[in-house]
């Protein structure tokens, strides 16, 4: 028997967590070191499908009025980051290029803007606190990298009590096959993966905001 044989037949999976009263979205990460190819770790076929697909996602969710926090990973200097094992970081300083909000997805005048230290955007953020101020029990999770950040994302989201929704097609990973892996594993466990055109299905009933 293979593992993903007697993962279901020992229960992983099954049932669906489902949307509750209200949903919040949260945007990992979409920042120009990781977004543009200018830089050696941004872009990509992936990463920039994903990009295109939260900004699909986000335009239904902000019309009806839903809290949206958006990240970016930054850091005062190479001295203050963490002791990450990716020689990336240098890009990861506030205050320079590679730590701009993608312009595709940030709303600067609707989106809580959030910066992080740490894999998770709930992490020593405030997120959790302003989600639950604005009456969320649903997390609806986008950004990158699946197998990093997201994945941290989910399990925090998860570990506080929400609900946890993955637009499939709204996460990206620069590895197909840890993207695929750490997606399946996630949905498993954590979170409901969906389609995207179920989520926008969901989001769109909505009543828009006043």
């Amino acid at each position: 028997m293979d593992m993903l044989t007697r993962y279901s037949a020992l229960g992983f999976g099954s049932g669906q967590i489902g949307f509750g009263r209200r949903c919040g979205v949260v945007v990992v990460d979409f920042q120009r070191s990781l977004t543009d190819p200018a830089f050696p770790m941004g872009g990509g076929a992936r990463i920039d499908a994903s990009v295109e697909a939260t900004a699909r996602l986000l335009a239904p969710a902000r019309a009806a009025g839903l809290p949206v926090a958006s990240c970016v990973t930054g850091y005062s200097s190479a001295r203050d980051a963490l002791r990450w094992k990716i020689a990336d970081v240098e890009n990861w300083i506030l205050g320079t290029p590679g730590c701009e909000f993608d312009p595709r997805i940030l709303d600067p005048a609707y989106d809580t803007q959030v910066i992080k230290r740490a894999p998770s955007i709930f992490f020593q953020t405030g997120v959790s606190s302003f989600f639950t101020q604005e009456g969320v029990d649903t997390v609806i999770v986008t950004g990158c990298a699946t197998s990093g950040c997201i994945r941290a994302s989910v399990i925090d989201a998860f570990s506080h009590g929400f609900r946890v929704i993955i637009p499939e097609e709204c996460v990206g990973d620069h590895d197909p096959q840890t993207h695929a892996a750490n997606l399946g594993d996630m949905g498993r466990r954590y979170a409901d993966v969906l389609p995207l055109g179920e989520v926008l299905a969901h989001l769109e009933s909505l009543p828009q905001a006043a």
